[in-house]
């Protein structure tokens, strides 16, 4: 019976887009490409509502059932609906970057409230109690995750493939350290996502909007938080899950930094961007982050949580070939239109 849940929230998720694609088109809310738009065809955008309202509806659900304590699903709804309604308000009109960023640090410290915080991690073999500090980490860590999340939906189907693998191998993960009861809300996600990702999947239909990209961002850091609090080892596991777009929207934004950009204004200069117009395409990108996820971040991951490899030198070794790779294709350097 649970897997009919599920399979009715990716049957919401599907519809919801399909009728947020009408909407959109009926109110000209369409993406015009520009020159710093990684497409080329005007699309409609805001279709991510779908994920937002298909998940946040049936959560509670879960908690009804006994699936997920229910101070989870709360720190989940608050936060989750914030960024969603303050993405929504920002794709109809435009919020100053520094209301948007109070938004974010509001939601993320409602999220850590019903947590509880962040727990002890382990960090080579020894457990580490970061105390208050470790609360200040953690809230920024969650506002960067919506925000880097936000930065790494640019070219379509990207975000939501992303989503799609980091939940499903969590889940995984999850089953087979014997910490099944953690599955539940990941497994939700990944549902309403793929139906969202049957429009948005190269060439999209719609795009997710910065109310979709948000809450994603947000709510997968706050799972991770919440999976640390059953066992130390999971935060790692979920750092290494989503190393993709925490190594290329880091090294993106470390590099424009350095050299004084202003890193709230739009770009195209992450690594996927680049590699995106190397192939002329945004297809060969999606599923290579994909295969990424599961040939490298997973089997490492897994390393992690069932066979005892030290979290923090798991992270190392998932993220140096991907911050080589975000060299290799020239995340944050300077467009050559812009240097001309």
């Amino acid at each position: 019976m649970v897997w009919i849940f599920f399979v009715i929230a990716g049957g919401i998720s599907l519809l919801l887009t399909s009728a947020l694609r009408r909407y959109a088109l009926s109110k000209s809310l369409i993406d015009i490409p520009n020159a710093r738009s990684s497409h080329t065809i005007p699309t409609p955008r805001g279709g991510g509502v779908a994920i937002v309202l298909s998940f946040l509806l049936l959560l509670p659900v879960l908690s009804i059932f006994s699936l997920l304590p229910w101070a989870s699903t709360w720190g989940l709804l608050g936060a989750g609906a914030g960024i969603a309604v303050l993405g929504f308000l920002d794709d109809h009109g435009h919020i100053a970057a520094r209301w948007r960023l109070l938004g974010h640090f509001i939601a993320a410290a409602w999220a850590l409230f019903w947590l509880g915080g962040i727990p002890p991690l382990t960090l080579f073999g020894a457990v580490v109690d970061m105390g208050w500090v470790g609360g200040v980490l953690s809230l920024f860590y969650l506002v960067w995750m919506l925000n880097l999340y936000n930065f790494m939906d640019g070219i379509d189907g990207l975000a939501s493939v992303e989503a799609l693998c980091v939940c499903l191998s969590a889940s995984l993960i999850y089953a087979l350290m014997g910490f099944g009861a953690l599955a539940w809300a990941p497994l939700l996600l990944s549902f309403t996502v793929a139906g969202f990702l049957y429009w948005n999947f190269p060439p999209a239909k719609i795009f997710m909007g910065d109310a979709g990209s948000g809450f994603l961002g947000v709510t997968l850091g706050i799972l991770s938080l919440q999976a640390a609090w059953t066992s130390p080892s999971l935060v790692w596991v979920w750092l290494i899950l989503m190393g993709v777009f925490v190594v290329d929207a880091t090294f993106t934004l470390i590099r424009r930094l350095v050299r004084g950009d202003k890193v709230y204004e739009a770009h195209r200069s992450h690594a996927y961007q680049y590699a995106s117009r190397r192939f002329g395409r945004h297809l060969p990108v999606t599923l290579t982050v994909g295969l990424v996820n599961v040939v490298w971040l997973l089997p490492l991951a897994l390393c992690v949580g069932l066979f005892g490899l030290d979290g923090f030198l798991g992270v190392i070794i998932a993220y140096i070939p991907l911050a080589i790779l975000a060299w290799k294709f020239q995340a944050g350097a300077v467009e050559k239109s812009q240097a001309g």
